[in-house]
């Protein structure tokens, strides 16, 4: 585990506040940040971003679009702040991605290689989101993967469970929260 990292993405207010139906995960997310912090693991905050005007934002790009004409996901937003309840402290790394892979348009391999780490624990919102696709991306990269199941949201249930229990298995072991910090205790 000495080579491992908590990976906390895109739970930043906006994104959250579209899954109040789910009232558990903040605390289920935060101790799972708690216990990385106990064993002394990195924790990586992923945020989408993007400049005033959106310029890293084509206009064909369907995902990302709706986000270029409300003005979301700038320094100015207020929605882009990471939840409190799972805010970052001095010393962990925030990276800043530019599409749905927490890999693109962002450093975090280059922080990731830097710091000797090899296998990523994935959490985040939205499980199809950027979970799957940072998931394709990290294995393709050679990296070795869990995912907290319970510590992904998805705004379709059955898509969360497709992936968890059927797509990501084949790339990664896929725990809960509680399962995996207790593999931390060993």
């Amino acid at each position: 585990m000495a080579h491992s990292a908590l990976l906390v993405m895109d739970v930043q207010r906006s994104i959250v506040d579209r899954f109040e139906h789910d009232s558990g995960y903040l605390a289920r997310l935060r101790d799972a940040v708690d216990a990385a912090r106990a064993a002394d693991l990195p924790l990586i905050y992923v945020v989408v971003g993007f400049r005033p005007g959106h310029p890293e934002i084509s206009a064909h790009n369907k995902t990302f679009g709706a986000a270029a004409r409300s003005g979301a996901f700038t320094a100015d937003d207020p929605g882009n702040e990471i939840h409190p309840d799972v805010a970052p402290r001095p010393g962990d790394i925030v990276v800043t991605k530019r599409r749905v892979s927490a890999f693109a348009g962002s450093d975090l391999e280059m922080v990731l290689r830097a710091g000797e780490i090899d296998t990523l624990v994935l959490t985040g919102i939205a499980t199809s989101g950027v979970v799957l696709s940072t998931l394709r991306q990290a294995a393709d990269l050679d990296f070795g993967l869990t995912v907290l199941a319970d510590a992904c949201l998805d705004a379709d249930p059955e898509v969360h469970r497709v992936l968890t229990e059927k797509v990501f298995p084949r790339q990664a072991d896929v725990l809960s929260v509680a399962e995996w910090t207790g593999t931390l205790a060993v």
